[in-house]
């Protein structure tokens, strides 16, 4: 029997204010037994998203971030920025041009453009 890639877990200070960031980004719904300890998001083509409270911050850089792409680049970074993102780079290499962005609990991730 094959492995299946259930969920993405992300540590984070509050689970639910996290995951409500993330439901907006990805345009989906946080799973309505959500709290400040545990939250939950369906993607639309993927696995669930899993958001946990935990005690310590995060501490430099993470080991593990998620790559999003979109072909309408230019309003989805003003609009992640409008939901609590912050702009950290920009960058154009190996044919692809992408922003890197931090979460609002300063969490990394990417958006390419297509």
């Amino acid at each position: 029997m094959p492995i299946t890639l259930e969920n993405i877990a992300v540590d984070c200070a509050n689970a639910k204010s996290l995951a409500t960031f993330w439901a907006a980004v990805l345009s989906t719904e946080v799973a309505a037994e959500a709290n400040e300890f545990f939250a939950t998001i369906k993607t639309a083509a993927g696995p669930t998203l899993m958001f946990l409270q935990v005690p310590e911050p995060r501490n430099g850089k993470n080991r593990l971030h998620l790559d999003l792409a979109t072909a309408d680049w230019s309003a989805e970074v003003d609009r992640l920025v409008d939901l609590g993102a912050k702009r950290l780079d920009e960058h154009t290499e190996y044919g692809t041009h992408w922003i890197t962005l931090a979460d609002p609990e300063g969490n990394v991730f990417d958006l390419a453009e297509h």
